[in-house]
């Protein structure tokens, strides 16, 4: 029995999706608050009409924040709102309800409290609070809001990066590399092969630093050949050419390891929008959104038919302190896991046959010796 490699150091953590704990908090809160509420035993009317006024002080600022950014937006018209006041209107108020909403709060207060000018004053100082609010920039979405939101409408960076990388070339090349590997494996038949690494391993440094040189970034990596080439009629251009080399990577035994690998190329963006400064992206949101192209496009890929079993992703975190050979280490770590998968799959599919053994007194089988079929019972049925 083959045992499962181990991982030399700690995966990258891949932050997951998030799993909407934050709208549960919210709804727990809500239930202590009104538990609260009841446990205060104030009187029912007093209640009503305070809930009525703060809900109105909250619609109106609503209503207040939308009306300065109509104030922009109305000299927008037709460059983004395609000369539409009623689109750009609709922007600028997302939720239909603030209006009806203090409407009804309005009203709720006035039934209950019966004077409107009282009413009429409360609106008036929550509207100056809720414009100096606006003015000193305190309702500002914080930077956990902002990355939920733009990971929600799927509008970040590494979104589209990675659908990008997938339309545009791995969904091209992956269905092709298991028989690029093939045609390699019966050209080089002296090689050792194991079909679980007939894959395109596809690097991903977390720092986003690639090397274009792959025998530069680690010696134990060496170039072999290249694969059969895919060529293809793409976006206007004839016979574009699509390639993968292949490279025999020494592990600490000296031991040969055969893999088709390249790097994630779109981290190449990711890395010059860091170092450009009108692109205005730091080093943490280059990390973030590194681990964002990860996790976007290993969901892309595990959703796609064509492209099953034809790729390994490798994300890993450079060492601080520079190490020689960890590269090849990390890929070599991959390659172990693919045997080992490998191996596990033969053994499940080629169980251990059963011992053939039994004991006569279990059953005592009775033999012709002439080669005519003969009656197993011997009393002539």
């Amino acid at each position: 029995m083959s045992r499962e490699p181990r991982r030399p150091r700690c995966a990258p953590l891949i932050p997951r999706a998030r799993a909407g704990r934050a709208q549960r908090a919210v709804l727990v809160l809500l239930a202590l608050c009104a538990g609260a509420l009841l446990l205060a035993g104030q009187p029912l009317v007093p209640t009503a009409r305070s809930l009525a006024l703060h809900f109105a002080t909250l619609q109106a600022g609503e209503l207040l924040k939308g009306a300065c950014y109509l104030a922009e937006e109305i000299f927008h018209l037709d460059s983004r709102h395609h000369g539409s006041f009623w689109r750009a209107l609709s922007s600028c108020f997302p939720p239909h309800w603030h209006g009806p909403m203090l409407l009804v709060c309005g009203s709720a207060y006035v039934a209950l409290f019966g004077d409107g000018q009282q009413l009429g004053l409360h609106l008036i100082l929550a509207s100056l609070c809720q414009l100096l609010i606006l003015a000193l920039g305190l309702r500002k979405p914080s930077a956990v809001e902002m990355s939920e939101m733009s990971e929600r409408s799927k509008q970040n960076v590494a979104h589209g990066l990675a659908w990008s990388f997938y339309v545009g070339y791995l969904k091209i090349v992956l269905p092709r590399v298991k028989k690029s590997m093939e045609e390699f494996s019966r050209a080089n038949p002296n090689l050792p092969a194991c079909r679980k690494t007939w894959k395109l391993h596809i690097l991903i440094p977390l720092s986003c630093d690639i090397y274009d040189d792959l025998e530069k970034a680690d010696s134990n990596i060496q170039y072999v050949t290249e694969l059969t080439e895919t060529i293809l009629a793409r976006a206007g251009i004839k016979k574009r050419v699509y390639k993968h080399s292949l490279y025999a990577i020494t592990d600490e035994e000296n031991q040969l390891w055969h893999c088709a690998v390249e790097y994630a190329t779109p981290l190449q963006t990711l890395y010059a929008m860091s170092q450009d400064e009108c692109a205005a992206f730091s080093r943490e949101e280059r990390l973030e959104q590194a681990k964002l192209f990860y996790r976007t496009l290993e969901e892309i890929l595990r959703g796609s038919k064509e492209c099953g079993d034809t790729y390994r992703l490798i994300a890993y975190e450079e060492p601080e302190e520079a190490e020689s050979h960890f590269l090849s280490r990390e890929i070599v770590w991959h390659l172990r896991q693919e045997h080992h998968e490998e191996i596990s799959v033969q053994e499940q599919s080629h169980p251990p046959s059963p011992s053939t053994a039994l004991d006569s007194a279990e059953l005592n089988l009775q033999i012709s010796v002439s080669d005519l079929p003969q009656p197993l019972r011997t009393d002539g049925f």
